[in-house]
């Protein structure tokens, strides 16, 4: 007993010494050392029906290359993402620890490259965002960790996303980044972002080279917002990859407008360089509190395969991806916090590059998928 009320003491007059020491003098203005801790989940469930019923369930597998992170299956209940995170906030410090499952970590991680034994999906996957900033000057941060991707206008939560199933331009480029970011406010109007980071996608290094990015965020009027973003970066051993999309996004009322375009190239040794490139548009209006639709067309052309490969199906050897895309959806809030999401989506391409579960392969492809999603 003696014991333990020495230690209570010693306790009490540590923590009156640090109150003491912490406590600003005369014409100091106390530092703002609050931190906010919050706990949150998301659960996106789904079930997806393919007009090319794959044998394997894999939707639009093609030489072993999925051609869309989500709805990763086909005739199957499944759970396309789920997480729990912790976020902490404050004035100089702030942080994200999110962990992961589901079918879309899964499809999207499987390219994460493995080198060595401490590597490779297996860990990577798990982890959506792993990062902490702090506040090193007036209006800029850096941010080190995994963190998600400065590239497009969609995100990698559904939820976020003006449509559930998200675009080719999103799925071909990269989520996650792994390095360092340096974000600048100059104005309420202006955003401007920098990464180092590993690679085009990657957690784990497959080379000895870094990519560097760069995001600037306008809004120009109310509700209207324009982006410029681009990256640089050594891929397939020592060849540059160069990258560059616009976008511009109008919220007025209850219609909600957006456009991108994004193209990319990539140097080879002995031929000239190989590009590909992504477009996008769409239109949302919200017709009840409760209940909004959205459209979407868009287009994907990487004749050269430099990022979406399709490997060998049909007559024709290795055929590209060029082609076009719609997508009809209404979502549904039929309480706070819960997303009920159904969408329509159809390809159509120059070649049969869709793997066909009931006979030859096609040069189109359609499914439709409905989602319960709920955030906690």
């Amino acid at each position: 007993m003696l014991l333990n009320n020495r230690l209570v003491a010693g306790l009490l007059g540590a923590a009156i010494l640090t109150t003491v020491l912490a406590t600003p003098g005369a014409g100091q203005t106390p530092a703002d050392t609050a931190v906010k801790i919050m706990v949150g989940g998301f659960v996106d469930s789904y079930y997806a029906w393919d007009t090319g019923r794959p044998a394997t369930m894999d939707r639009s597998f093609a030489g072993g290359a999925p051609f869309t992170t989500q709805p990763a299956r086909h005739n199957e209940f499944n759970v396309n993402l789920a997480f729990i995170e912790l976020k902490a906030e404050g004035a100089r410090v702030r942080g994200r620890l999110a962990l992961q499952a589901g079918t879309s970590v899964q499809s999207n991680y499987a390219g994460e490259p493995t080198q060595g034994q401490v590597s490779g999906p297996s860990l990577s996957r798990l982890i959506q965002e792993a990062v902490a900033g702090v506040k090193v000057g007036r209006n800029l941060w850096v941010d080190g960790g995994i963190f998600f991707s400065h590239m497009g206008l969609e995100g990698w939560i559904s939820r976020d996303n003006p449509v559930y199933t998200r675009s080719l331009v999103a799925d071909y480029s990269p989520y996650y980044q792994s390095g360092v970011k340096f974000t600048w406010t100059p104005s309420a109007a202006v955003t401007a972002q920098l990464d180092i980071v590993n690679g085009w996608q990657n957690v784990s290094e497959n080379n000895t080279g870094k990519g560097v990015g760069a995001r600037i965020d306008w809004t120009a009027a109310e509700g209207a917002t324009l982006s410029y973003y681009n990256f640089f970066s050594d891929e397939a051993g020592s060849q540059l990859r160069t990258f560059n999309g616009v976008g511009a996004k109008v919220v007025r009322g209850a219609w909600t407008l957006m456009g991108q375009a994004d193209v990319g190239s990539q140097a080879h040794s002995t031929a000239s360089a190989s590009s590909w490139y992504g477009l996008l548009a769409l239109v949302r209006r919200r017709v009840t509190p409760t209940v909004a639709v959205v459209g979407r067309v868009e287009r994907f052309v990487d004749d050269d395969q430099v990022v979406l490969t399709t490997g060998s199906v049909g007559e024709k050897a290795n055929p590209a991806f060029h082609g076009n895309g719609a997508s009809l959806g209404i979502d549904v809030n039929p309480a706070p916090r819960v997303l009920w999401r159904t969408e329509v989506r159809g390809f159509a391409t120059r070649d049969p590059v869709f793997a066909n579960g009931v006979g030859a392969p096609r040069a189109s492809d359609g499914f439709v998928v409905t989602s319960l999603a709920v955030t906690f």
